[in-house]
């Protein structure tokens, strides 16, 4: 199958770039390479997916994107998106990269790709509010301009799904890490401040919240589980993480264990439309998909101090 992968240099872009290459598909990404954080991680993810031969074309999804479609495509997903809770990101940033880039894709898909087979829309926990808990079929209450441009660029995707114009599903992802993560993420930047013997910025209250944090190869794992399950999909939304819950102090906890170290915290007021407590609720996954996660915390978490030492150290 030919694929393509928005978002391909990122963090969990490139990771199923990977997958799918491995798994003997003809993989194509694009990635516009923004500054939202330091763009050679970006460079250094799409070198790697350069060496097993997946191509990346370098353009804005809110542009002319006639030459990404010089191709035609059997699946899309779509994962590229302006990431994450952040005080310091417009709500302007997060329209123009979450909503219009998305429709503006769209639009492209159905003049220049329609015989496309699927596509997959990459969602994300953040759509159903401060308590993430709850199955696919209860409302979204989202309480941050994330949240709402997530939903929204989903609706954009299964409207056309209601149209009858684009066979898609979305998947809503929860607390993903592993190596690559941002770094401004979690784990990422704990590790690096650990390593360097700094303090780490914390927001206030944080240390309670609980995560379905899941590792990125169980992700990927359960997105490439769509082809071949079309049908079964076609115009579902799947929430896709773990059903194992830990507070963010036990994932610190275990991160200064495997590094042997112990972290000063630098208390931050709380940050506003953070998420109090996500639980992945899996089972309509595990029926469409037969998806399965595996690792654990601790093995994702000692994968990604590896990855880091070697990257970084």
């Amino acid at each position: 199958m030919r694929i393509l992968v928005t978002g391909a240099a990122g963090f969990i872009g490139s990771h199923l770039c990977e997958k799918l290459a491995a798994s003997g598909h003809e993989v194509y990404g694009v990635d516009n390479f923004n500054e939202y954080y330091d763009p050679k991680l970006k460079r250094m993810n799409a070198a790697d997916l350069a060496e097993k031969g997946i191509t990346i074309f370098r353009n804005d999804l809110t542009r002319d994107i006639r030459d990404v479609f010089n191709k035609q495509y059997d699946y899309i997903y779509h994962l590229a998106a302006q990431p994450g809770i952040s005080a310091t990101t417009t709500l302007d940033e997060y329209v123009r990269n979450n909503i219009y880039a998305t429709n503006n894709l769209l639009m492209h898909v159905r003049e220049y790709n329609p015989d496309l087979t699927m596509f997959i829309n990459i969602s994300t926990s953040s759509v159903y509010g401060k308590e993430a808990t709850v199955g696919e079929e209860f409302a979204p209450a989202p309480a941050s301009y994330y949240g709402i441009t997530k939903w929204s660029a989903e609706q954009l995707v299964l409207m056309l799904q209601r149209e009858n114009k684009l066979r898609s599903c979305s998947i809503r992802l929860y607390s993903v890490y592993g190596p690559r993560e941002r770094p401004e993420k979690l784990y990422t930047k704990l590790i690096d401040n650990l390593h360097r013997n700094q303090p780490f910025p914390l927001f206030e209250g944080s240390l309670a919240h609980e995560r379905s944090f899941t590792y990125v190869g169980d992700i990927v794992d359960g997105l490439e589980a769509i082809i071949g399950r079309e049908d079964a999909v076609d115009g579902e939304v799947l929430n896709l993480g773990t059903d194992e819950v830990h507070t963010t102090k036990e994932g610190i906890d275990a991160v200064e264990d495997i590094m042997q170290k112990r972290l000063t915290i630098d208390m931050k007021p709380p940050r506003p439309g953070d998420q109090l407590r996500t639980a992945a609720v899996i089972d309509k996954a595990r029926r469409l998909l037969d998806y399965n996660p595996k690792v654990t915390l601790r093995e994702g978490l000692e994968l990604q101090v590896n990855w880091y030492l070697e990257k970084f150290a």
